[in-house]
């Protein structure tokens, strides 16, 4: 799927990727749920993220946690406090991954059950607020100089359709994993 560049498109491809996440999860067996993250033996899977996620609520878990990120920085540009940076305080693009991790270890008590409706709810938020604000602005390159050189539709991409598609895939080689293909 082509990245977005209007409202419809990202609407569309934020639901599409967002429903194709949810049926993979719901037809997943208990032991692709219960078995935990083992991408040791493939050299391809350097990335942080491949050793930090262990099961697929750490996977949810982050994907909540960028919508509430993405949440957050809509509300202050709605009451004129949008000079906050996007990331959560005191952490920069440099050190992001850090605050994934941080989200990692905040969320070791949650199951899997709790971070799917927290999933849920906080994507159907990011929806409404897609739905709630002006085309014109969507994907207008650096219409405000808090977002940088790019737009406020990008960091939607990026927490939605995007980030979705990221997290089929690692289920899905976990899914391999488990199953030996």
């Amino acid at each position: 799927m082509a990245r977005p560049h209007n409202k419809k498109d990202l609407q569309e491809a934020a639901s599409t990727n967002y429903e194709k996440l949810s049926q993979f999860i719901k037809n997943m067996t208990e032991e692709e749920l219960n078995t935990p993250f083992d991408f040791s033996q493939d050299e391809k899977k350097k990335e942080a993220h491949w050793k930090r996620d262990k099961n697929v609520r750490d996977v949810i878990i982050h994907l909540h946690e960028w919508h509430k990120l993405m949440l957050e920085w809509i509300k202050n540009m709605e009451e004129g406090t949008a000079k906050r940076p996007f990331l959560a305080e005191g952490y920069s693009w440099k050190t992001y991954g850090d605050m994934n991790r941080m989200f990692w270890k905040n969320s070791q008590n949650v199951s899997l059950n709790e971070a799917m409706k927290s999933f849920e709810e906080s994507h159907n938020a990011v929806m409404e607020s897609i739905e709630n604000i002006s085309e014109d602005i969507l994907f207008e390159r650096a219409p405000f100089d808090w977002v940088g050189t790019s737009s406020i539709g990008s960091y939607y991409v990026s927490v939605t359709s995007s980030h979705y598609e990221w997290a089929l895939k690692k289920l899905k080689a976990h899914r391999k994993n488990v199953n030996g293909k």
